[in-house]
């Protein structure tokens, strides 16, 4: 492979070279989301803010409401540049469900440019990250909010400052969880097309795109690879970690996600409802109907929806797809991601791990104070290793 020597170079000991828990603490103090100017890391990386202005849906796409959220509108996305500025290769990186911060992802990233040679984007999801409203990851400003929540739904299993935000509004609208989606697809579309076109402000002229995904993030990218809108990835490779599941085998109630009254909401509509509301006549609608995404996105749902048309394409891309799943993630279980990925004929690659500490699907790797930073590091090396051998 065009970029094995930066992958031998990462076999030295953790006493040559800094490990994940130092690039985290190292990371999440120089990264300024707000900065204009590039900011240099080690081994030639450096990390860019870049403009972009989402064209709003139109029609039923998005509520009214939602319009006026401008953070949703106009923000900036990282991206980290390879040593060899060159490089013709990017991959585009998708976190999971209600993130606020890309200070978990930040080490993610980095070695993925390291390790690859490649322009790494991290791109967020429609209102997650800096497209939603501060006042949303603030703690002071959600008491209200958490209180009358509370007051009016009863006391819900896994409420929590961090997650009412989301809570609220898919429990007001679980069809927020679809077009929260939508809107993202059709903006990675022009991203990628002002990449392959050669007007990137940052990224050299490309089609060579690569995705590596996580949590919900995973659930996009898998629509993304069996719809593939304009046939942006058609040899693209797709990297799946702690995802891969369809909605159905999914668990979301968590205190740093969505509450179970509103996990409870989503789940119903989309298993019960969903189909239903969808049979009437509105652009929306006929996307969902006629559009390979919007067929795609339905066959997501369960196992049993339009299994077919999920497994023929997902034999097509047996050998573009890979995937790990940790057997103490009890968001997106592995029985699930192994059902999806493994249960047709011409199965996806997909591989169990268990690590040697506590960990969780929100926080796979934690930054701890004591010797076992050692063991996070090495198992973060390992799952980092795996995924640039197979983008790069």
């Amino acid at each position: 492979m065009r970029f094995l020597w930066c992958l031998i170079s990462s076999e030295k000991s953790a006493e040559e070279t800094m490990g994940y828990t130092s690039e985290f603490k190292d990371l999440k103090e120089v990264f300024n989301e707000g900065n204009t100017e590039s900011t240099l890391i080690d081994n030639g990386i450096q990390i860019f803010n870049v403009n972009f202005t989402s064209t709003l849906p139109s029609g039923d796409f998005i509520s009214q409401h939602d319009r006026m959220i401008s953070e949703n509108h106009s923000f900036s996305y990282p991206v980290f540049t390879p040593a060899d500025t060159k490089s013709d290769r990017v991959i585009l990186l998708f976190h999971g469900l209600n993130e606020r911060s890309w200070i978990k992802y930040l080490p993610w990233a980095k070695n993925l440019a390291s390790m690859t040679g490649s322009y790494v984007v991290l791109f967020p999801i429609s209102f997650h990250i800096n497209r939603s409203p501060s006042t949303w990851k603030d703690p002071r400003a959600m008491r209200d909010l958490l209180n009358n929540r509370n007051s009016e739904s009863g006391q819900s299993d896994m409420s929590s400052f961090a997650n009412v935000a989301l809570s609220n509004r898919l429990t007001e609208d679980p069809m927020r969880f679809f077009k929260s989606g939508y809107q993202t697809v059709e903006d990675i579309i022009r991203l990628t097309s002002d990449i392959s076109t050669g007007n990137h402000p940052v990224i050299p002229r490309t089609s060579k795109i690569d995705i590596f995904a996580y949590s919900i993030g995973a659930f996009m990218s898998q629509i993304i690879m069996l719809g593939n809108p304009d046939n942006i990835f058609t040899d693209s490779r797709l990297f799946i970690f702690c995802g891969g599941s369809v909605f159905s085998n999914m668990k979301g109630a968590s205190k740093f996600i969505m509450d179970k009254l509103a996990f409870d909401k989503v789940y119903d509509f989309y298993m019960q409802e969903f189909e239903g509301k969808i049979a009437g006549k509105s652009a929306l609608s006929d996307f969902l109907h006629t559009s390979p995404v919007g067929m795609a996105f339905r066959s997501m749902i369960d196992l049993a929806r339009f299994r077919s048309f999920r497994e023929a394409r997902l034999k097509k891309l047996r050998d573009q797809i890979s995937a790990i799943g940790l057997l103490k993630d009890k968001i997106i279980p592995v029985d699930g991601i192994r059902e999806t990925l493994t249960g047709h004929t011409g199965r996806c690659r997909y591989k169990e791990l268990d690590f040697p500490f506590s960990y969780s699907h929100e926080n796979p790797f934690p930054v701890v104070e004591t010797p076992l930073s050692k063991v996070v590091d090495h198992w973060f090396e390992t799952i980092f290793r795996e995924a640039a051998l197979f983008l790069a």
